[in-house]
Formats: C-alpha cells, structure tokens, sequence
C-alpha cells in the first residue's frame, strides 16, 4: 500500500511543479544507480562464457546438451542433476532483474489440479492456490497440462513458476498479473490466446480478494512490481501486449523468451506523462523476436533500456519504439529486416519531432543489421553514459545463434500457432495443430503423455519434492 500510495503521490505533485523531473528524485524501488554498470556485467558473463566454450573446443553435440555461450543457461543445464538442484536457477539471472529470487529457499509446491473453477477460494493442487500465498514457493508440474484461466492470475511475491520437465501451457481470462510485489520467476512455460477478464472478485492473498475490472487481455503484466525474472517463456496470441511493465516497475530481466504470432509485443512505460517510470530498468536479452510480429519489441516510454544479443527475424512496422526520451542501449543484436523496403528501420520514434528527439540516448553497438536494416541513433556522440558500455562485438552471426538457439520453452516447438492438443501416432510426442478455431473449449484438456527422456528427469525431481514439500492450508472463505 505505501508503494502505491508514493507513486501516485509522485504523479500528483509533478503535474503541479514546472520543473517535475527535476525537483523530484525519481529513484524506484529496486532501481540500480549505476546502470551502465549493470550492462557491463551483462557482456563480461556472455564473453566469459563464449570464451569458455571456446577454449573447451566442445562439439555441436556437447552445446547442444550444455555449453551454449549463454551464461543463463551454462549456469544451470551444465549440472547433470539439476532436477534435484531446481532452485539454483534462482542463482542463474543477469541484467536488472539478477536479484529476482522467486521461491528461493521455500517449500516446493506440485500442481496437481490443472482447473480454475473458483478465482476466490481455489482449491488447493491448483497454480491459483500456490501463487498466492504469502511464503515463498517453488512450483512444479508434475505432467503437461492446459490451465485455462477463468481470471487474471494474481500473484503474491516471492514465486517461482518452474515448467522444466514439463510442458505446461496458460491460456484463458486476463493470464498472469504482477501487481505491487517483489520476486517473481517465471520460467519454462507456454503463455498464449489471453483474453480480457474482470468485473469479478479474484483472490490476491489468503487474507484478500477484490472486485477487479476488466484486463487487458495481457499475457504478462506487470505493474508497480520489481526484482521480476521471465526466462525461457514462449509466448503469442494474446488480445493486448505478451509482456507489460508499467506504473514504478523496475529491476526487471526478460531473457530466453520466443515470441511471435502477435502485434503489440512489449510494452514498458505506463505513458509518457507518468514521470515516476523514469526510473524503470529492464534488460531484454538472448530473445527470440520470431514470425508474424508487427512491432514494439519493446516500445519504451522513459527508463532505461538494455537491449543486448537478440536476434529479431520478423517485424513488419519497426523493431524498437519510444517516446519521452527513454534511454535506449542496443549491442550485439541481430536485426533482420522484413522485404517491405518501408519498414527496414529498426527503430521508430512516437510523438516526437527530430528536434525533440535527436536527443534521446538511444545507441547501437555492435549490432548485426542484415537485409537492408538500418538503426538510426541519437543523442551526444560522446555521451558519458555510454563510454563504458561497451559492445560484444560478435565476430559472426554464430554468436548470435549459439546465444539465442534455445530461445522459449525448453524441449518442445516453440510455436504457439496452435488450435488444440493432438497427439502423435505411436511414440507419444506432442504435436501441435493450425487447423481449426485460435482459441477453443478443447484447449482445456489438462494433461498430455509426458515425453519420454523428460520420465527419468521428473522421477528424480519427485522424490526429491517428497522430502520437502507440505500441505498448505485450506483459504478461509
């Protein structure tokens, strides 16, 4: 409630002052006062561990299963039991949102209900029921299911959504809410075909439920919230934005992510008169920008924005947009622009003339721009800010495969572009269909066959649950 109260207090008083920015320190929760030190950091763990699986001289094979040169994923798939080790992921974030510790040092919590009949009073087994309680917890799937949200999912914090060994798909009313709260992992799970919900009571906490209006329709949103992690998601086709981050957030990675199938891909800036999103941070990093994207990848309002080692294939209006002078630092991306010869900028500016603008810090280092692309920078050549930001300098578009080559969830296709379950003749392997309606009531279906290699895998992680998970206990009405 006082973060609440802060930043609407902040608001208020910057509409009545001449000089607002100024006069008022802006400093966010969460928010790192140096973030060019942060963006260094960023590039010495990706060369650190380049040259690690440079100076192994591992085959194809072996980076395929471990070393990739991406230090999120070196830091964790290179344990042979990390399925017994889940919660050393929380170990594994770089970028603003590094100190996002999710569950870490909870009780691991196993979803075993994929249903969500009742927003108020959910039954425990079920992903509403974990997410808001007030410990810290590591949730788990034990099986793919489909959770068809009636309503948006509201998180408390302190939360690790972990999918590995599983493949678990959200779809449904409002999807996944991030409203004033702190420490959120999300990690390995199909976010698609999100649709508005609301005018109804939904549960926040064991002790709180509120009258909510309508959503969006966002897949991810995140609003007044810091120290937020989302790694190896897959997401597409929702009715609004895949990911939003507005109203104060900050601290704020988004990493491993495939994204497609949608127009209004990323947004991160309530608007461009909410002064206290100067102070946002977030780090966009190893991302996958793939098929039938139209724009916002991200489109940013303020704050200060770390775009580094993605590769974006598709955009059919412009790849970054901003507006009220964000700052915006692009190295080591691979931009690749469509064959429409009036969309080959990567970048777009809103509500703003070149005389305003061209003083907007916006930067590209070392970026790979293929097809025609062109980004066009702005602000003082030497700008202090950007002196020791220094690129990764990729010396081929390899590096940029290596580091994106596993971009979305983990062990499956990563397309969303999906009308229902199906499965595969004879050797149990998921498959998906194109064919019929986006969205159905035959999306529900809760469980599929689990694929093979990923048996021994959760069978460990089973035991190892048994020894410390409890049962929580039942809400109160």
């Amino acid at each position: 409630m006082l973060q609440t109260t802060c930043i609407i207090l902040f608001s208020v008083v910057a509409i009545f002052l001449p000089h607002g920015t100024a006069m008022l320190n802006l400093t966010l929760p969460g928010q790192h006062p140096d973030p060019e030190a942060v963006a260094r950091e960023v590039h010495r763990k990706v060369n650190a561990s380049m040259a690690r699986r440079e100076m192994l001289g591992v085959s194809e094979k072996e980076v395929a299963s471990c070393l990739t040169g991406n230090p999120i994923d070196d830091c964790w798939k290179c344990d042979p039991d990390w399925a017994n080790n889940r919660q050393r992921l929380a170990d594994c974030a770089i970028g603003f949102g590094q100190n996002a510790k999710g569950g870490k040092g909870g009780q691991f919590y196993i979803v075993t209900d994929s249903s969500d009949e009742d927003p108020v009073n959910p039954k425990p087994g079920t992903l509403r029921y974990a997410v808001i309680q007030n410990e810290p917890l590591w949730i788990v799937f034990p099986s793919n299911m489909m959770i068809k949200l009636s309503q948006e999912l509201i998180f408390n914090s302190y939360k690790t959504i972990d999918g590995r060994g599983a493949d678990v798909h959200i779809v449904g009313g409002g999807c996944i809410t991030l409203q004033y709260i702190s420490n959120v992992i999300i990690h390995n799970i199909h976010i698609h075909h999100c649709h508005p919900s609301g005018n109804a009571n939904v549960r926040s906490s064991p002790e709180h439920y509120g009258y909510r209006t309508e959503s969006d329709g966002d897949g991810i949103s995140i609003f007044g919230s810091r120290d937020i992690w989302i790694d190896h998601c897959t997401l597409s086709r929702c009715k609004d934005g895949l990911i939003d981050a507005v109203m104060g957030s900050s601290a704020i990675t988004i990493s491993n992510n495939h994204f497609s199938h949608h127009n209004d891909v990323m947004l991160l800036g309530h608007s461009d008169h909410y002064l206290p999103d100067s102070g946002m941070q977030v780090t966009i990093g190893f991302n996958h920008f793939g098929e039938g994207l139209v724009q916002r990848m991200p489109r940013c309002r303020r704050g200060y924005i770390h775009v580094v080692n993605n590769d974006f294939t598709r955009w059919e209006m412009y790849a970054i947009g901003g507006s009220a002078g964000p700052t915006i630092n692009s190295q080591g991306n691979r931009y690749t622009a469509p064959e429409d010869p009036y969309a080959k900028q990567v970048t777009k500016r809103l509500d703003a003339g070149e005389g305003e603008w061209s003083g907007w810090n916006w930067r590209s280092e070392g970026d790979v721009l293929l097809n025609g692309a062109f980004f066009v920078a702005s602000g003082a050549v030497a700008e202090p800010n950007y002196q020791n930001a220094y690129s990764t300098q990729p010396k081929n578009v390899d590096r940029i495969s290596l580091l994106t080559m596993s971009a979305g969830v983990l062990g499956v296709a990563r397309d969303n572009n999906l009308g229902m379950w199906i499965r595969g003749p004879n050797d149990g392997t998921v498959y998906f269909s194109d064919s019929g309606p986006e969205y159905t009531d035959e999306m529900s279906r809760s469980t599929m066959p689990l694929l093979p290699s990923r048996i021994l895998i959760l069978v460990s992680a089973l035991l190892c649950f048994l020894g410390h998970t409890t049962t929580l206990t039942t809400l109160p009405n």
